[in-house]
């Protein structure tokens, strides 16, 4: 078989890959510059003839795979592969394999990061500094005074491997940790479900953690929102669409919130008038960064290795595949 891998991977991963494939070609977007959409996917699809292909950011259409037939699997380095039309591929019977958690890691340490950065006043309290404004007789000790995270009640809205990587570094500050999941029961007497409303309501901190579907557009609502404590603050280093825009930069504006923190915007590279939060002093934007960290590439590497040697070597499916309920018959 031959494996052609799109996506940043290790010297040490592709040399344990050669137990199941003849031949390997390695050309990361990191190295060919950025993805290939559906022509330049095909093209590379039919010139190169893999029978498994490892993407992160390429667009893996119905159409990319009416163009080319050869594909056995795709793996996407990705916790969900929305890169991927994953209907077409179950609709021909190709398993698609995921890399779930592998920036778990990277997102929990500056998730917990951007905390410390917005309450504490750090990058105010250095732009003060720059500019020359502490002088004799300034009392930076109270212009910046902040607030610590411990004793804080941090409540996750979603609590897989993002939350729970982010909750037990947060537990080492003190933190109370909540949770709202239906689909996750934590067996921890330090960890507290609660229904939605009453998570928004009890919270010091908001954390979302959703992926970006049908069921989950615009779930955090401008009576969620409003149901915040005034003291409260909003994270949000999952997906932009979560969240009704209008209604956060309505909270904002009335201070009916503390602030927000966004590490993702409706539109990236952003509009107009995504910028338009930036207006606001106890806004905090970063540029969707908070999964980018080296190490990811270890991660991911490590991840999808172990699924393709699961599935080629031991025909497992079930906790493989990330489409095993929906494949064709081709693969029952």
């Amino acid at each position: 078989m031959k494996l052609y891998i799109r996506a940043p991977f290790t010297n040490e991963k592709i040399e344990e890959l050669r137990e199941l494939f003849n031949e390997i070609i390695y050309e990361p977007w990191t190295e060919t510059g950025e993805r290939y959409y559906e022509d330049e996917m095909i093209e590379a699809l039919q010139l190169h003839q893999p029978d498994v292909l490892i993407t992160e950011l390429d667009k893996v259409t119905e159409k990319v795979l009416n163009n080319y037939s050869g594909l056995k699997l795709v793996g996407d380095c990705r916790a969900v592969p929305a890169n991927i039309e994953v209907d077409a591929c179950s609709q021909k019977g190709i398993p698609v394999v995921c890399t779930p958690g592998r920036n778990a890691q990277a997102v929990a340490e500056m998730l917990v990061g951007l905390l410390l950065t917005y309450m504490r006043n750090i990058i105010p309290s250095v732009e003060w500094v720059k500019e020359k404004k502490w002088v004799q007789g300034t009392t930076p000790y109270y212009t910046w005074m902040g607030n610590e995270l411990n004793r804080k009640t941090i409540g996750f809205v979603g609590f897989g491997a993002v939350g729970q990587a982010s909750a037990r570094i947060l537990e080492a500050f003190g933190c109370h940790i909540a949770y709202y999941d239906p689909f996750v029961n934590i067996e921890n007497n330090n960890y507290e479900k609660k229904e939605l409303s009453e998570l928004f309501k009890s919270s010091d901190i908001i954390s979302l953690h959703l992926p970006s579907i049908p069921d989950t557009d615009k779930m955090i609502n401008l009576d969620l929102l409003k149901s915040m404590k005034k003291s409260s603050i909003l994270i949000n280093t999952a997906r932009s669409s979560v969240i009704d825009m209008e209604a956060l930069e309505s909270v904002i504006k009335n201070k009916e919130i503390s602030g927000a923190i966004l590490d993702v915007l409706d539109n990236e590279p952003p509009s107009d008038e995504d910028l338009r939060l930036l207006e606001y002093d106890n806004v905090l934007i970063t540029p969707h960064i908070c999964g980018a960290t080296f190490e990811v590439t270890d991660h991911q590497s490590a991840i999808m290795t172990e699924r393709l040697k699961n599935y080629f070597q031991k025909g497992l499916k079930e906790g493989v595949l990330y489409n095993y309920k929906n494949l064709g018959e081709r693969n029952e």
